[in-house]
């Protein structure tokens, strides 16, 4: 079986047709899982996240309107279904208590961050509190901005800032624990 073109798999998509709208499934299942997987911290947890970003993406697809990628617009579509739920769930409450913490960071923790491979930097990522965690996500591995994390998560651009912070210094901090252990 030959996969449709994208613009046809769409129209068929959202004319309802089962196979195309499987077909669309196994094209973008695996990226949006891995976008599911960097908020969360158990794989089932993000089995459910891209359930339920699969039933928006089909409930909305009249919606997209092909002025970029199908990808990225489910994506962003994943992205706000996990951030919906942590809201639900208050687990981005730690998120807005940032004053304490200011709004530096130390000269290398960004090299720091640069240095690790791309499982250590997953395998950290996955020890921060929620709120660190998921504006870092946000802004570093999805590509918003501090003005849309803001408005997305009901924060202000400056929480935002120090969050990102103050997530790259945990990360940091607990990179060089990891390796004061192994070496």
């Amino acid at each position: 079986m030959f996969l449709l073109l994208e613009a046809e798999l769409i129209s068929k998509v959202k004319k309802g047709d089962a196979l195309a709208q499987k077909q669309l499934y196994q094209l973008l299942a695996p990226s949006l899982f891995a976008t599911c997987l960097r908020y969360t911290k158990s794989k089932y947890e993000a089995e459910d996240f891209l359930q339920d970003s699969f039933v928006k993406i089909y409930q909305n697809i009249n919606s997209f309107r092909a002025d970029g990628p199908i990808a990225a617009w489910a994506r962003r579509i994943t992205v706000n279904t996990v951030i919906e739920e942590f809201k639900k769930r208050d687990l981005l409450r730690e998120s807005h208590d940032l004053q304490t913490h200011g709004n530096h960071l130390a000269d290398n923790t960004v090299n720091v961050i640069s240095d690790l491979s791309v499982q250590e930097l997953r395998n950290l990522i996955n020890k921060l509190p929620n709120g660190k965690k998921v504006v870092f996500n946000l802004y570093v591995l999805d590509g918003y901005n501090h003005k849309e994390i803001a408005e997305l998560l009901n924060i202000t651009e400056g929480t935002s800032k120090s969050q990102l912070a103050k997530a790259k210094e945990l990360l940091a901090e607990m990179h060089k624990t990891q390796n004061e252990h192994v070496g």
